[in-house]
């Protein structure tokens, strides 16, 4: 079943303050809209509807993700709608409908309502009402309302994808939500269990409380990797995937990038998966002078495998010569083009040991390397 998600994402989000929209704000030190694409990214289609003037910022979040960036309309229905249009070209099986202000939703939560959608033509996730409810006015109750057979609505909610698309187009607007506007062209909609987590970021406090539930549910591990290499025969050693110009080069038996190897190392290290020797042993001829960006690449790979994320990455270079400094800035690109993340989360510096140690008597380079890696 080829499936994907249309996360509506063109509103300005005046109630819960700040100098941007909220969808744009950081909460757990990453915008609200990277979280709630990265809880998709596992579908086969992913867009998200945006305002026109957020395209930079979309772009920002999206980053390292494959999402359609789609103008939005002049209301939610037909923001919905603009979402459901870009994919009728391709059209999926079922599409999944999702507020980006619910960045905490969990894969459990998007998995039930596929899974519901075999069975139905939309599903979507509520929780049954539990505390009592009121009728008030000017400050005072006036009385009690019956909770049976009420539910609080959350997203994503879920459709055969030929028939909302259907039922947008035919809608004459005014829905609550696309639960309605199924249920306005007589499609059947099954209920789903919710999560109290799935909060919908409305008002200022409930940043701090989506951050506690991001946090919380976040698994990071951190690794560090170390490697040496001696001076040999060359004219330049390779550090991080740049080749610098050198009266030497490095010795070793791929490319001797001694920068690189340690942060692989560190990657390794963190997944708890061994070290380059295990994944490409030194005995086997075929990574004989081998570039070190296929042993990085390799690292990064398995670290989306495992449903994980690189948060940022830190090398130095130990060494008395060459300068690093002139090199720094093509080394960081390097990196981060190889890893699949923005140049603002890879580090790469360098010191000397003061002239002490083998790279202090210029017979050599080491580096040390550490990656932060987090559940997605």
């Amino acid at each position: 079943m080829k499936t994907a998600a249309v996360i509506v994402a063109a509103g300005r989000g005046q109630r819960a303050g700040g100098p941007l929209p909220k969808q744009w704000r950081d909460v757990a030190c990453r915008p609200v809209a990277a979280w709630t694409l990265d809880a998709f990214a596992h579908l086969d289609r992913l867009v998200m509807v945006i305002h026109p003037d957020d395209a930079d910022l979309a772009q920002a979040a999206s980053h390292g993700l494959d999402v359609e960036l789609v103008p939005g309309g002049h209301d939610r229905a037909a923001s919905v709608l603009a979402g459901l249009e870009a994919l009728a070209s391709d059209p999926p099986d079922v599409v999944l409908i999702h507020d980006v202000a619910r960045p905490c939703v969990s894969r459990n939560t998007i998995d039930a309502v596929i899974a519901a959608l075999n069975r139905s033509p939309g599903a979507a996730p509520a929780l049954p009402v539990t505390d009592a409810l009121w009728t008030g006015a000017r400050g005072q109750v006036t009385g009690t309302q019956d909770r049976t057979g009420l539910f609080r609505a959350q997203t994503p909610q879920g459709f055969r994808f030929a028939q909302i698309l259907a039922a947008h187009r035919a809608h004459p607007g005014g829905a609550a939500d696309d639960v309605q506007v199924a249920r306005d062209a007589a499609l059947d909609i099954a209920i789903v269990p919710g999560d109290e987590f799935n909060l919908k970021i409305t008002g200022p406090d409930d940043f701090a409380r989506a951050a506690q539930y991001l946090e919380s549910a976040m698994d990071v591990r951190l690794g560090n990797g170390y490697d040496v290499h001696r001076f040999g025969p060359g004219g330049h050693v390779t550090l991080c995937g740049v080749d610098v110009p050198h009266s030497h080069g490095l010795d070793g038996h791929s490319d001797a990038d001694v920068g690189m190897h340690a942060l692989t190392d560190a990657i390794y290290g963190a997944l708890a998966a061994g070290d380059i020797g295990r994944h490409f042993p030194p005995s086997d001829p075929q990574w004989k002078g081998a570039a070190s960006h296929i042993f990085l690449r390799h690292a990064a790979d398995m670290v989306a495998e495992r449903g994980m994320k690189i948060a940022n990455v830190d090398v130095t270079l130990v060494c008395e010569r060459p300068k690093i400094g002139p090199h720094a800035e093509a080394m960081i690109k390097s990196l981060a083009d190889i890893l699949g993340i923005e140049t603002s989360r890879v580090s790469v510096k360098a010191t000397t040991s003061e002239r002490l140690g083998f790279t202090g008597r210029e017979e050599g380079i080491a580096a040390l390397a550490t990656a932060t890696l987090v559940s997605q």
